[in-house]
């Protein structure tokens, strides 16, 4: 976190922005909060203009009424609106980071990395040989 206050502050950015999975919300609730020492920070959650599941007949994860589809485009243009220098990523699926920053105008960059399966540590793979190990046997 402290490489993307001193970019930001290096390039003169005020407004930055704050793209985030609804599962780390409190994540994102941290981070805006260290953030906004810095900068004035704007935070956008996935489900942000999101669509309902049952329109296109997919899957629910939840029996508990209305669930909707995330949608980073949604995200990306909120913070162009905003007018954002900067936008951080927090958690946003595989995919939806790739489309978040096809649409967002300002520069894009990840502070975490959604991995359920290792904590949002993808680098855990890497650097512990257990881990290794076991991705490499069910590849």
């Amino acid at each position: 976190m402290g490489e993307i206050i001193l970019l930001g502050k290096q390039l003169g950015y005020q407004r930055i922005g704050l793209a985030f999975c609804i599962g780390l919300s409190e994540e994102a609730k941290i981070i805006e909060e260290i953030l906004s020492k810095h900068f004035e920070v704007v935070s956008v959650c996935c489900k942000v203009c999101g669509i309902d599941k049952k329109n296109f007949e997919l899957q629910q994860i939840s029996s508990q009424g209305r669930e909707v589809m995330c949608n980073p485009a949604g995200q990306a243009q909120m913070l162009n609106d905003a007018e954002t220098r900067l936008n951080v990523l927090c958690g946003l699926c595989v995919g939806h980071d790739a489309i978040f920053a096809k649409v967002s105008s300002a520069p894009v960059t990840t502070l975490i990395a959604k991995d359920r399966v290792l904590a949002h540590n993808p680098a855990a793979a890497i650097y512990c040989q257990y881990i290794r190990k076991q991705f490499s046997e069910n590849s």
